[in-house]
């Protein structure tokens, strides 16, 4: 994903200087333009702007707070923009150390996969103060349909655990619907062409089951990240005093979804952890 929204800010004409722990991964941006530095305080010498998305929320300490990270090479004024799904109490953090040295910080995670960004259709969730938002709203436009600021610093971080909760109950509902449509002998692509212009239909039943039939598991979001996602959300939940029951055995089923060996398949591949609970295998066997 990181490399498709770079590559957008890159055509949009602006300067781009980047660093990735895969050099590899960057060869694409660097033949299109963009220029090469060892470390994220090497980008954010070089930056107005600096934008991190990263796995998991020690990831995002490493490369914004540790030894070599980003806000130990920007300039007062810069802004430290952390597209990762990562813990609202971080970007709080993240943004009381920054503002020590006047140095700006948004949190911005984003929905829409590997799809969304490879088309700049993100959905650009923002915690911080508006006049920060604002000044970065030319490249978040290069990169997502919809950008808005849901409130200060963390606001962001909340609003994409709402969707990580909405998405997890809708990969079960997904999963459970075409192993029921497999097991009562339907015709699985039939079924969707009805279904998915219906009431039932979603992000997912249009996007990620055709991915499930043509049995494609390759990661628009790897399991290990979602997991990670809901057990963030679940921490914050029961902060707050909430019960909710549905999250809580959605990630049990994405843990048994990791057990089985598939942390790095897409989360399509959630219908073999329910499959296994009914004993059955996927793809379904033909008579």
């Amino acid at each position: 994903m990181g490399a498709a929204m770079a590559r957008h800010l890159l055509s949009g004409g602006f300067e781009l200087c980047i660093s990735t722990r895969s050099p590899e991964k960057a060869q694409g941006l660097l033949a299109a333009g963009a220029t090469w530095a060892g470390t994220p305080a090497l980008v954010a010498e070089q930056s107005d702007f600096v934008f991190s998305m990263v796995g998991f929320p020690s990831d995002v300490e490493e490369v914004l707070l540790g030894q070599n990270g980003a806000l130990h090479g920007a300039s007062r004024g810069a802004v430290l923009i952390d597209m990762t799904t990562s813990k609202p109490s971080l970007a709080i953090s993240l943004a009381e150390a920054a503002a020590l040295q006047g140095v700006h910080v948004l949190d911005a995670p984003v929905s829409g996969g590997d799809i969304g960004a490879r088309s700049a259709s993100l959905s650009i969730m923002v915690g911080g103060p508006a006049e920060v938002v604002a000044a970065v709203a030319p490249c978040f436009s290069l990169m997502g349909s919809t950008v808005v600021r849901q409130g200060d610093h963390g606001a962001g971080q909340h609003t994409k655990m709402v969707n990580q909760i909405l998405i997890a109950s809708t990969m079960v509902a997904m999963s459970e619907g075409l192993l029921y449509a497999a097991r009562a002998g339907l015709n699985l692509e039939s079924v969707l062409s009805s279904v998915s212009p219906g009431a039932a239909g979603s992000w997912a039943i249009s996007n990620l089951a055709p991915r499930v039939l043509a049995d494609n598991f390759q990661p628009g979001f790897f399991v290990d990240h979602f997991v990670k996602d809901l057990s963030i959300a679940l921490e914050e939940a029961k902060t707050m005093e909430l019960v909710l029951p549905g999250l809580t055995q959605a990630a049990q089923l994405y843990e048994a979804l990791q057990a089985q060996g598939r942390g790095l398949d897409g989360t399509q591949a959630l219908i073999f952890a329910l499959a296994d609970l009914s004993g059955l295998s996927w793809p379904p066997s033909v008579a």
